[in-house]
């Protein structure tokens, strides 16, 4: 006996053939669900936008949007060339051989 999979959308419960199921993952609520490229259509995408999380001294964090005008203004080409990449060891770090 073999057991089948059937993959419905989270938004319809419409049932959706596995090479169409898009799964969303929405970083501010911390969560996922799936859906189909036909409802998700209504979504605008945004462009010219840079996603940046701000991690405060105390622990905290909060992931904002801002436009690329707003951030080139800010932040140089040089600046960010020259920044740590978000994995890895930070620019100039040798771990100590003693």
């Amino acid at each position: 006996m073999g057991y089948k999979s059937i993959r419905t959308s989270d938004i319809s419960g419409e049932i959706l053939a596995d090479d169409k199921v898009i799964t969303v993952v929405v970083r501010s609520a911390g969560k996922l669900f799936d859906a189909s490229s036909e409802e998700l259509a209504g979504l605008k995408r945004v462009t010219n936008v840079v996603e940046l999380e701000l991690r405060q001294p105390d622990g905290t964090s909060e992931e904002i949007i801002v436009s690329k005008a707003d951030f080139d203004k800010v932040v140089t080409a040089e600046v960010l060339a020259n920044a740590d990449n978000i994995r890895g060891r930070r620019n100039g770090f040798k771990p100590s051989t003693d």
